[in-house]
């Protein structure tokens, strides 16, 4: 990486978003405040997910540019009120990363990752002066990715199956429970289990290390291509879904999966 150029060119951004919200800049970007700007931070985010899932790294780099904006945006407006500049938040990031990686700063022993994370966890909540490991996790996040991240502080702490199978065995488990509940009617423990299975699926996810939310999120882009597929199919029929059975649909779902679409 030519660190001098990066240097340069991260300046002129500094540069350009302070003429953006200065006197003479743009009338929207003089606007803007820290919670005008998040849906617009949060959708960024999202467009980086799916540059990624569609391997389109072209977009990816125009899309990280976006972020960077956006962190740049938000540190030029707590500039103006003196909160802080973006000076500070690059030197509390450095100091952290450092700090929190006595294995290669320091004299600390990380074997492998989940030992590095394992640190990395503790002394956060050693500084954060948190009162349960589980704090600092936003309410937030989806469903999925916090329920995730929830197992995760809890395995890093201690608190983890021993064995994969001892994990299938538990999501077994809450799939009877739930079928029960079915069978019983009971509406208001049908979806106190539906919640315990998807518990039991991002937790056996997690176990294999993989991101549960990232494995849904392809699942649906891929249900949506299938179907598309099908309705592409029906077309060239000259029918619709709304004039087709489900047999028929069925038949060209099952001719779109042996096709891997």
């Amino acid at each position: 990486m030519d660190k001098e150029k990066a240097a340069k060119k991260f300046v002129k951004l500094l540069e350009i978003v302070e003429t953006l919200r200065g006197p003479d800049g743009c009338p929207w970007d003089k606007e803007q405040t820290h919670e005008s700007l998040l849906p617009y931070f949060i959708e960024e985010a999202y467009e980086v997910m799916e540059s990624v899932d569609d391997e389109d790294w072209k977009t990816f780099q125009e899309e990280l540019g976006d972020i960077l904006l956006h962190v740049v945006l938000q540190a030029q407006i707590a500039k103006e009120d003196e909160k802080f500049s973006i000076v500070d938040s690059l030197d509390t990031v450095n100091e952290k990363l450092v700090r929190r990686h006595p294995h290669v700063f320091g004299d600390k022993q990380a074997n492998a990752s989940f030992e590095a994370k394992q640190n990395w966890e503790t002394m956060k909540h050693a500084e954060k002066k948190r009162k349960s490991r589980l704090d600092g996790v936003p309410t937030a996040l989806p469903a999925l990715t916090r329920s995730h991240r929830l197992q995760q502080k809890a395995a890093y702490a201690g608190f983890d199956w021993k064995h994969v199978d001892d994990v299938w065995a538990k999501l077994d488990e809450e799939i009877e429970e739930l079928k029960q509940a079915h069978e019983k009617g009971d509406t208001g423990n049908i979806e106190e289990e539906i919640g315990d299975v998807l518990f039991s699926v991002v937790n056996l996810a997690r176990y294999l290390d993989i991101p549960a939310e990232d494995m849904l999120r392809k699942a649906n882009k891929k249900f949506t291509n299938r179907f598309n597929k099908i309705e592409e199919e029906l077309e060239r029929r000259g029918k619709t879904v709304e004039d087709s059975s489900l047999e028929e649909m069925d038949e060209i779902w099952n001719t779109v999966k042996k096709q891997k679409g």
